[in-house]
């Protein structure tokens, strides 16, 4: 007899190709990224529509980086 397969899975992509792509590493990085880009709007003297956002960015950059730091390594 033939293996049935798990239906969990998706046919077109494999558990290590989502362990891959979930990876904490890269996600964290981002997350940081965002937030470093949210100071940089909070902190410039030029444009008071980017000094307007820079709290909400620093904020999603800071929920990203709690999401993502649950991910698997």
């Amino acid at each position: 007899m033939t293996e049935r397969p798990d239906m969990t899975e998706r046919p077109d992509m494999k558990r290590g190709q989502w362990i891959r792509w979930l990876r904490r590493g890269p996600w964290e990085n981002g997350a940081m990224s965002v937030i470093a880009l949210g100071i940089l709007m909070l902190t410039q003297p030029f444009s008071l529509d980017l000094y307007t956002y820079s709290f909400v960015t620093i904020l999603g950059g800071t929920l990203g980086f709690v999401v993502v730091s649950h991910f698997p390594r």
